[in-house]
């Protein structure tokens, strides 16, 4: 079967004043259709920007991407927004709701720019809010009047109102509690289990624990759980050497004087291990 994801060799490549910065290096996915996903890493190591491009929403500098077999680096701009609505769901962070809309009207508006007519899109709204488990009594309801757990089931059922084959969540659990990200992690294997694909980005090792599989992004670079593991155990052997080897050097606390060159510093370390540049 034909994968819901595959993209091949994939860098993403900004130009700012201070030059040409790679935000993805040669990155490889490939997503089934049907598996839940998780990709984890810090602040900056180009989770985001993979998402984007995954999403649809930006391109590669090189590299292909195929989304149930269409090349979509290859589509207009047109092709490309027709793909977002009619095959691919988002839920954020932030929720991104109209506060003063109510929870009916906010899931609605995906399908504004539909064929449908006002009665169907509002059945449509009132199934994917019944699909969240949101209870009826608050579909009426402002949002800004919902819980923070309640939002991110109204952003859920909003990305379910066009029934994508794919859902991108990117860090949806990030301003709830534990109690309230569970149950919204709960909604989303419900979501799997009636047949939805789930691409998800957390720094949080708890919620990538819900996903079938968990891949690591750092620097642009992707590694698989058993990559992470060595690269974090190889770094820290790296670390704990270079810490001995400054507490015997010149220059310590029973020296007064270097002529030592200092040890490389994380990032550089971090750059030998992926064998990239240091930026």
């Amino acid at each position: 079967m034909t994968p819901a994801i595959d993209i091949r060799g994939a860098w993403r490549i900004y130009e700012t004043a201070a030059g040409y910065t790679p935000a993805l290096r040669g990155v490889s996915l490939t997503v089934a259709r049907g598996e839940f996903l998780a990709i984890m890493g810090p602040s900056g190591s180009g989770k985001s920007t993979l998402m984007n491009i995954l999403g649809c929403l930006d391109r590669p500098t090189a590299g292909t991407y195929l989304l149930e077999g269409i090349d979509v680096t290859e589509l207009s701009e047109d092709d490309l927004a027709h793909v977002r609505a009619s095959r691919l769901g988002f839920v954020f962070q932030s929720f991104n709701l109209l506060p003063r809309a109510t929870v009916l009207r906010n899931v609605m508006l995906p399908l504004v720019y539909s064929d449908l007519p006002p009665r169907d899109r509002e059945l449509a709204a009132w199934r994917a809010l019944r699909s969240v488990g949101l209870p009826e009594e608050h579909y009426l309801h402002r949002s800004n009047e919902l819980s923070g757990g309640q939002m991110q089931r109204v952003a859920i059922a909003r990305a379910l109102v066009n029934d994508p084959a794919i859902i991108f969540a990117d860090e949806p659990t990030g301003n709830l509690d534990t109690a309230t990200g569970e149950m919204v992690m709960r909604t989303f294997r419900r979501m799997q289990a009636r047949g939805k694909t789930i691409v998800l980005i957390t720094h949080d090792a708890d919620v990538a624990a819900w996903a079938d599989r968990t891949v690591h992004i750092r620097d642009g670079k992707l590694f698989s759980d058993e990559e992470e593991r060595r690269y974090l155990a190889d770094l820290a052997t790296r670390d704990a050497a270079a810490a001995t080897e400054n507490d015997g050097a010149p220059g310590s606390a029973n020296e007064t004087t270097s002529l030592s060159p200092a040890a490389p510093g994380p990032s550089a370390r971090r750059a030998l291990l992926l064998g990239v540049p240091a930026l």
